[in-house]
């Protein structure tokens, strides 16, 4: 049986755009956020970054080079999934979400250049590029499933569990940004801030932050006791050490006055904790193969051959 592309494809969709929060983020910190201070153009007269650009030049026309990777590998998946026989609806539909995402992306990206990082916007694109990741890894998941009926394989209450820690692990992506845009980084040293106290709100998204490990652990002691499938019960326990380590990180940097390497980890570690709930929550349920059904049978049993009489 020839091997789909797909899934291998939709794994490279999502390293690739956990990489463009990394690489956004290597934007900001580097004051390189206006490096290309107009949109779609570089300059008023160049779509490329110029020598007179400098090193931000560079910095912002790199990230904004990656789109284009992105969006190859998105219709590279696109394809992949028309091509799959038989094909399957919901890749062709996730992948096609994927695919315009990108786009939309860019958009969001050149609106922030031209409202001067805007921290609002500049909080939406990279919200965007977590949903993209959501997307993604929702591909990647799918292409090595089945098409039949999803079936859990833990009680209720702990599908409900694991539904709040997603939620609340969302709520602390999004505080993030809000604390991300109310501090000094702001891609550009003439960048405006949002206006809100960063200790107030770093102090809320703190609290939330306790919350989600807190929920998380009881996740996984809840797993264990039922007697959950291994996966669940390692799914759970990964996003648990995930989330003790950006904890971890997230505390130095704040009583470390936010240095640059360790600001840019924790963007990466925010990744990768949507990443592991997006994970633990899958672990949950399970999608076998759709069973073929029985070839009809029409044939009737040939009549057994009469043995010739010994002579």
């Amino acid at each position: 049986m020839k091997r789909s592309l797909l899934r291998p494809l939709a794994f490279a969709s999502l390293v690739a755009n956990a990489a463009l929060i990394v690489t956004g983020a290597a934007v900001r910190l580097t004051k390189s956020g206006l490096g290309c201070p107009t949109w779609p153009r570089c300059t008023e007269t160049s779509y490329t970054t110029t020598a007179e650009m400098g090193v931000h030049g560079v910095i912002e026309f790199g990230n904004r080079l990656l789109t284009f990777v992105l969006a190859a590998i998105a219709l590279a998946c696109f394809v992949a999934a028309l091509r799959e026989r038989p094909r399957r609806r919901s890749l062709v539909l996730l992948a096609l979400a994927v695919g315009l995402g990108i786009p939309g992306q860019g958009v969001i990206g050149g609106i922030t250049v031209l409202t001067d990082l805007n921290p609002w916007v500049v909080g939406l694109h990279f919200l965007l590029s977590m949903a993209l990741v959501a997307g993604a890894y929702a591909l990647w998941k799918r292409a090595g499933e089945g098409d039949g009926p999803a079936r859990s394989l833990v009680p209720g209450p702990l599908r409900t569990l694991a539904r709040l820690t997603a939620l609340v692990s969302a709520a602390v992506i999004v505080l993030g940004v809000v604390v991300t845009g109310s501090g000094p980084h702001a891609g550009d040293a003439d960048a405006k801030r949002n206006g809100l106290d960063p200790a107030t709100v770093s102090q809320a998204h703190a609290d939330l932050v306790f919350l989600l490990i807190g929920l998380s652990v009881a996740l996984w002691f809840a797993l264990r006791a039922v007697g959950a499938p291994a996966a669940a019960v390692r799914a759970a326990g990964v996003l648990v050490l995930v989330e003790l380590g950006q904890g971890l990180i997230g505390f130095v940097q704040y009583f470390t006055q936010l240095p640059v390497l360790l600001v840019g980890a924790h963007m990466l570690g925010a990744a990768l904790v949507w990443i592991a709930t997006l994970a633990a929550l899958r672990s949950l349920r399970v999608r076998p193969a759709v069973a073929d059904p029985e070839p009809p049978s029409d044939a009737t049993p040939a009549s057994p051959q009469p043995v010739a009489a010994a002579r």
